[in-house]
């Protein structure tokens, strides 16, 4: 199979991927939200009004869940992002430079996660696009075919 073939088959499923993606992590943010909030997951839960843990507990699980199903998913995807860098820079940064030094690697890996799906938005298998029937994909979930310049 030829390389431009190969591109070809693998762009025409890039809005599928970027749907998976988007639910993988929206639930894994999620599942991050509810043990923070609910003590889910042999985690203690966080005392409600607990600065930041308790309101991040609550943007992860609102958010999340909004990631997850495809509604609003840029707006709750910028939130989460922020929310991410927020959490590196405040609580992990002081601990040293790399993410494996200040045990900040999730917070790291979901800011950039999100961040992704604020410029391509939620590609397919999304609420959105299920209420949107009769449109088009977006241009940003569109499969990129040719060359960029």
């Amino acid at each position: 199979m030829s390389t431009a073939r190969l591109n070809d088959r693998l762009a025409r499923q890039q809005p599928l991927v970027l749907g998976l993606f988007r639910i993988v992590l929206g639930l894994l943010f999620t599942s991050e939200g509810a043990a923070t909030v609910f003590g889910l997951l042999n985690r203690p839960a966080s005392p409600a009004g607990d600065w930041p843990f308790w309101y991040a507990g609550v943007i992860e699980l609102v958010a999340g869940a909004l990631v997850l199903i495809g509604a609003a998913t840029r707006g709750a995807a910028f939130l989460s992002s922020g929310t991410m860098a927020f959490a590196y820079f405040t609580e992990h940064q002081q601990d040293g430079l790399f993410p494996l030094q200040n045990g900040g690697l999730s917070p790291a890996l979901f800011c950039w996660g999100f961040l992704l799906l604020v410029f391509f938005g939620p590609g397919s298998l999304s609420l959105s696009g299920l209420l949107r029937r009769g449109d088009t994909v977006p241009d940003a979930a569109q499969p990129v075919t040719g060359r960029l310049s």
